[in-house]
């Protein structure tokens, strides 16, 4: 995928996060499964990678629609494999990562948990289970949990 790049995105269930950003245009592909990164946090988080065309989608813009289609500002109880994190391949992505999040803070009340952390490893998620929203529309999980988030995404894309 040329002109492309690529950012880790964990927010609670890979299922929901993969099914916010394949509804995103510009977002070329996205892998789900589970990402492990460098240092305190390198246990595995359910987790998505995005590619996505800069020119089409910025990051800001993926960052603001990550941000407000999970629970970004509490610690879940499972917070280790659900963590809030934005997960950088390169120390440039890293610098412009602190600034969005430094900006994007203002839309919320609390403060964000969302951790930086450095991308080590990507496992995928089996193949039952990926594209699950576009496989099973009308499940129950489905109705309750995805298609909420994917109401935010369209609001935050108008």
């Amino acid at each position: 995928m040329r002109n492309t790049k690529k950012i880790g995105l964990g927010g609670g269930c890979h299922w929901c996060t993969e099914a916010v950003f394949q509804a995103v245009e510009g977002v070329q592909k996205v892998e789900q499964g589970y990402i492990a990164a460098h240092g305190i946090a390198s246990s595995f988080s359910e987790a998505v990678i995005v590619h996505y065309e800069p020119k089409k989608v910025d990051l800001d813009r993926l960052l603001k629609i990550h941000l407000h289609t999970h629970n970004s500002t509490s610690n879940h109880s499972f917070r280790k494999k659900y963590r809030s994190a934005v997960y950088f391949f390169s120390s440039e992505d890293e610098k412009a990562l602190h600034k969005i999040l430094e900006k994007l803070q203002q839309d919320f009340e609390k403060t964000l948990v969302t951790e930086v952390l450095p991308f080590e490893e990507f496992r995928s998620s089996r193949e039952s289970i990926q594209n699950y929203y576009h496989k099973n529309p009308n499940a129950p999980f489905c109705k309750r949990y995805i298609e909420p988030k994917l109401t935010v995404v369209n609001k935050i894309l108008k």
